[in-house]
């Protein structure tokens, strides 16, 4: 926490977030499974965007003073690839009241970027890349041209991997742009971003694969309080001051036994706190 705190004192640029790529570092741990950590990183992530939108750049741009006005048209496009900088009348309206800035990650397309699809001769494979293009770049400090490689590359493995636009290939399609553009999910796009996910396996991952790490910790809650009240034959409770309460150190629990795994695994044991209905299990 001793470096994120040093982190927060920053003043951000969009040359320093451009050069270090520490944008992403943080971008990750806001899902950290640390509460604390996720929370002082999506705090940092916050003050950086507002110090690239009241930087003398981005506010020389809104004035209409800046020399990016008369740069040539790539350094333009990679300008408008950053946060917070492609639109001079919101960037103004932002950095005129700091007091109220918005969490919503910025929208990139292929138009707002001025990029161009490298045309497949198939206008539904065409359009998936543009698709792909904003999904993974949904709140992206990236370059504009590592992006479409990104999303090129994913409608390649698609279309090998369904042999064409077939009805799989568009639910998969489907499937993974809602996933990428999950708002609560910042981590699977930044995966895929940084290369810390393959596209391969990107392509090949279910629902539950993409969730976040929150979504699957709720989930894994659910399945063992589901486990809980699963008493079948054989599981009924029993009342025994064998075990401990790891959270009220009392001693007065219920318990019962289920079979969750193999038949030759040993059985699975549910205790129950009765002082403050603390669950617990072991095998």
């Amino acid at each position: 926490m001793t470096v994120m705190d040093r982190l927060g004192k920053v003043k951000a640029s969009q040359d320093l977030l451009k050069k270090t790529d520490i944008g992403k570092v943080l971008g990750k741990l806001r899902t950290h499974q640390d509460v604390a950590v996720a929370k002082k990183a999506k705090e940092i992530v916050k003050k950086w965007k507002e110090d690239v939108v009241s930087s003398p750049q981005a506010v020389s741009s809104a004035k209409g003073a800046s020399p990016m006005s008369s740069a040539p048209k790539d350094v333009e496009r990679k300008s408008a690839s950053l946060p917070n900088s492609t639109t001079p009348s919101a960037a103004s309206s932002l950095s005129s009241s700091p007091k109220t800035p918005s969490d919503a990650p910025v929208i990139r397309t292929v138009k707002s970027d001025e990029m161009r699809v490298k045309p497949t001769g198939n206008t539904p494979r065409d359009k998936t890349i543009e698709m792909m293009y904003s999904a993974i770049g949904l709140g992206s400090f990236v370059d504009s041209d590592l992006l479409m490689k990104r999303a090129e590359r994913v409608e390649t493995i698609l279309f090998e991997e369904f042999g064409g636009v077939t009805d799989g290939y568009k639910n998969k399609v489907r499937s993974l742009i809602l996933n990428l553009k999950n708002k609560k999910n910042p981590g699977l796009r930044e995966s895929v971003v940084s290369g810390e996910l393959s596209l391969k396996d990107l392509c090949t991952m279910s629902i539950e694969d993409m969730a976040s790490e929150e979504k699957k910790a709720q989930d894994r809650k659910m399945a063992e309080e589901a486990l809980f009240n699963a008493r079948g034959a054989g599981s009924a409770q029993a009342e025994t001051d064998m075990f401990m309460c790891g959270k009220c150190k009392g001693r007065k629990t219920t318990y019962f036994q289920m079979q969750t795994r193999s038949a030759d695994e040993p059985m699975t044991t549910f205790v129950t706190c009765v002082t403050c209905n603390n669950r617990w299990k072991f095998c």
